[in-house]
């Protein structure tokens, strides 16, 4: 079976975090599509701890401020050059990994 060389660009951030008012997320999405990057999904996590400490509390059953996952797989070049944005918004309140994979 034959695969194809691509790069995945994971972002680790929380459901809350903003910047100027906006959801990180939204932003992050936004550089993406401007930057013509083929597809990006966003995963939400159940709750986890980094850094920053959890990344969930509970009220009354509803969880709040779960972590995010934002996954993009695409060629290198296009990343790259979306990436300095990218970086500039997540900046120390996230992760951000970038590692090479083969797609079926």
């Amino acid at each position: 079976m034959r695969t194809m060389k691509m790069w995945s660009l994971v972002i680790r951030i929380k459901k809350n975090d903003t910047v100027k008012g906006k959801r990180v997320q939204s932003l992050v999405l936004e550089i993406l599509k401007k930057g013509s990057i083929s597809g990006a999904t966003i995963w939400t996590g159940m709750g986890g701890y980094g850094k920053r400490g959890d990344s969930n509390t509970h009220i009354e059953g509803i969880s709040i401020n779960m972590p995010l996952v934002i996954e993009v797989i695409d060629d290198l070049q296009k990343l790259e050059k979306v990436l300095p944005e990218i970086k500039g918004l997540v900046d120390d309140n996230g992760l951000i990994t970038l590692h090479e994979v083969g797609v079926v």
